[in-house]
């Protein structure tokens, strides 16, 4: 089970390099059980499992892993076929110097480059000749894929200490902090990933039976459910918990179950570009989203669930989340 979700942006921006090249955008929607009316409002979220199937569906029709957006064409099974080569790597640093060499048989080449300097090492995104990525679609999944391609390899989250883009900052940047928890800068002179270099000494621990586990819904669900178990914000979600229904700890406490000062954390969640409160509201959203998907359940109910006392201050929250009221948000599921 998942209860995270993902915004309408990016679910628009991963069909934008099949509605260029023709394809019936609606028709893939509809196959990934979204209706694509569902769509025209702004603040439309869906679950992190219907986007991931869309994820499949539009790799499948395309027959291409950059679907559109890229200077090629990838065909499907080029991400298995570069797992299948790195998974008898000895550390992280020997898995993407052999991703880097898999990358270069391919031109024009797209993929992450690493670089060590000090005590710091750093993925630079490399994509050669010319593309179409509008909404850096293309871009922002080739960063998550590798870098949680690498955590899942060594068994640990790389915690990130910058996140870098040689583009201004889009109109859904605000989503970033939520993607890799981690100081941000735009305009940059790169696109790239910054990290300790203590992490390239890491050994993988996973077998080929477990990579053709991980292959089954991957990358999709390394692009689909962000990996917040190395976060702030990742252990305060699991200290709270799912069941909403029962009064949420305070920060305070919430603070001593870390191990840390109160202070001390709201530093750590300003530099992870959030607050206590925000982590609370988003978390609410998101259960709220994962309980509509289930039909038995009645909306009121579902108010009770998250933790409103009244139905009407559930509505009115969700509408100010997502743009729709609980029912129409329902309706839209339902019809898909």
């Amino acid at each position: 089970m998942s209860d995270l979700t993902v915004s309408r942006h990016f679910v628009e921006a991963a069909l934008g390099g099949a509605r260029r090249k023709g394809f019936d955008t609606r028709q893939l929607l509809a196959e990934a059980g979204i209706h694509p009316d569902f769509l025209e409002s702004n603040m439309a979220r869906v679950g992190s499992d219907s986007f991931s199937r869309l994820m499949q569906t539009i790799w499948t029709c395309m027959d291409d892993e950059f679907m559109g957006l890229g200077p090629r064409r990838a065909r499907a099974g080029t991400f298995a076929t570069m797992c299948e080569l790195v998974i008898g790597c000895p550390t992280l640093d020997a898995v993407f110097r052999k991703a880097f060499r898999f990358s270069r048989l391919f031109e024009p080449m797209v993929t992450m480059e690493l670089h060590g300097a000090g005590d710091q090492a750093r993925l630079d995104l490399v994509v050669e000749g010319d593309y179409e990525d509008p909404d850096y679609y293309l871009r922002e999944s080739m960063l998550v894929i590798w870098h949680r391609l690498g955590s899942w390899l060594i068994g640990q989250p790389v915690e990130l200490l910058k996140a870098e883009f040689n583009y201004p900052r889009p109109p859904h940047g605000d989503e970033y902090r939520h993607i890799f928890h981690c100081p941000l800068a735009f305009e940059a002179g790169h696109t790239a990933l910054t990290f300790d270099i203590r992490y390239l000494s890491a050994p993988v621990i996973r077998d080929l039976p477990e990579m053709k586990q991980f292959l089954n819904t991957s990358p999709a669900d390394l692009l689909s459910r962000p990996d917040e178990s190395n976060t702030w914000t990742g252990r305060i979600r699991g200290l709270i918990g799912r069941d909403l229904s029962r009064p949420m700890p305070d920060f305070d406490h919430i603070a001593a179950e870390l191990h840390t000062s109160p202070q001390t954390l709201r530093r750590r969640l300003k530099q992870e570009n959030t607050s206590f409160q925000e982590i609370k509201d988003l978390l609410r959203r998101d259960m709220a989203i994962y309980y509509l998907e289930r039909p038995e359940l009645a909306i009121n109910d579902i108010a009770f669930r998250v933790g409103f006392t009244e139905p009407s201050t559930f509505h009115r929250a969700f509408k100010k989340w997502t743009g729709v009221t609980p029912g129409a948000w329902r309706e839209g599921e339902r019809a898909g």
